[in-house]
């Protein structure tokens, strides 16, 4: 099994890149996220492998991240979801913007990625609903209130300012991370409209 290819960058191919180690070549499929942080032919690179073994073939899948290739891992946990639909997922968004649309069960932020119909989208958010959080690479305040906020457990007020920044024309996302640093400085027990304007300051910064 290979799990990590260091060495120089021979070719880069629309879904893939051919990686130069000591003089033997690997083929390794990317996302074009992926694809896009590479350097030039000739360059060094490093990309974290998920090796594929079928009787008839063996694949590399390449990440720039050890995160990147769990998220790839995790997303074909779920039914219907194979490497091909994992890399577009990958491709349209980063392992971050996905944890968070998951703990925020935004179906339609998944569904962006091309070959993921609402269906799927869907049943990606809620079965890796409880993963999400442990994946996302974000430990603070933002990615808790985001995954309460997902499960119908966060506070009214708090609710209630990520949903009337969202009516301002912020994304979901945005208002949260807002409502998050808000709630650090807005002391105990803040009403919605203390947590309003304060997030609306960060929102401002």
């Amino acid at each position: 099994m290979i799990g990590k290819l260091k060495g120089s960058i021979e070719e880069i191919g629309e879904d893939h890149v051919l990686i130069d180690v000591h003089g033997v070549c690997y083929v390794a499929f990317c996302s074009s996220r992926t694809l896009s942080r590479l350097g030039s032919v000739g360059e060094a690179a490093v990309l974290f492998i998920e090796t594929y073994v079928r009787e008839d073939q063996l694949r590399l899948f390449g990440f720039e991240s050890a995160l990147e290739r769990e998220w790839f891992r995790l997303l074909q946990s779920v039914q219907g979801v194979g490497a091909k639909v994992a890399l577009a997922v990958l491709s349209t968004l980063t392992a971050s913007e996905l944890a968070n649309a998951i703990a925020l069960q935004d179906k339609a932020t998944v569904a962006r990625a091309p070959g993921i119909g609402p269906k799927v989208a869907q049943r990606i958010v809620a079965e890796l609903k409880n993963k999400a959080p442990a994946l996302g690479g974000d430990a603070g305040g933002a990615m808790g209130l985001k995954q309460e906020l997902g499960e119908g457990v966060a506070s009214a007020p708090v609710a209630d300012a990520v949903s009337a920044l969202s009516n301002l024309g912020y994304s979901r996302d945005q208002a949260a991370n807002a409502v998050a640093a808000a709630m650090k400085v807005a002391g105990d027990d803040p009403d919605s409209a203390k947590l309003i304007r304060l997030g609306l300051k960060e929102l401002a910064r």
